[in-house]
């Protein structure tokens, strides 16, 4: 069994979701991985990743409302707000997501479903560097 890590960083503009999906392609291209699977790792507690829709945009508007009405930023019985209005609301987001994916590697490449991606998902308002161990594990 091989094993093959990487960092990733992910500059994001604020609140959203960000597909990269053809970041964590090119780490397994580069593995030389065949047969295996690729996991990713976000190391925030206020974003996360999923694994979601990615032909129709629209999917992923429901998805960011739906998490606005799970944890509503503002919300007066939050105490946790030391970096903001955003603080608390953040970490409850990222602990309805993951904070990593498992995704399957056959034949050298993503086993994902054919309207699958990977998104990072900014649970900040403000912009961000988001730090990512990607490790990919097979023969």
């Amino acid at each position: 069994m091989t094993v093959h890590h990487s960092q990733l960083e992910v500059r994001t503009s604020g609140k959203g979701t960000y597909e990269i999906t053809d970041h964590v392609r090119q780490i397994v291209r580069a593995s030389d991985i065949r047969s295996g699977t690729v996991t990713v790792f976000v190391q925030h507690t206020s974003a996360s990743l999923v694994i979601y829709e990615n032909a129709d945009p629209s999917a992923r508007v429901d998805f960011h409302a739906w998490l606005e009405r799970m944890a509503p930023e503002g919300d007066r019985s939050y105490t946790h707000t030391a970096e903001g209005l955003d603080d608390t609301t953040s970490h409850l987001r990222m602990a309805l997501t993951r904070t990593s994916e498992v995704i399957p590697v056959v034949d050298g490449r993503l086993a994902l479903g054919t309207w699958q991606g990977l998104f990072l998902c900014e649970h900040r308002n403000a912009p961000h560097a988001r730090r990512l161990v990607v490790v990919v594990m097979g023969c």
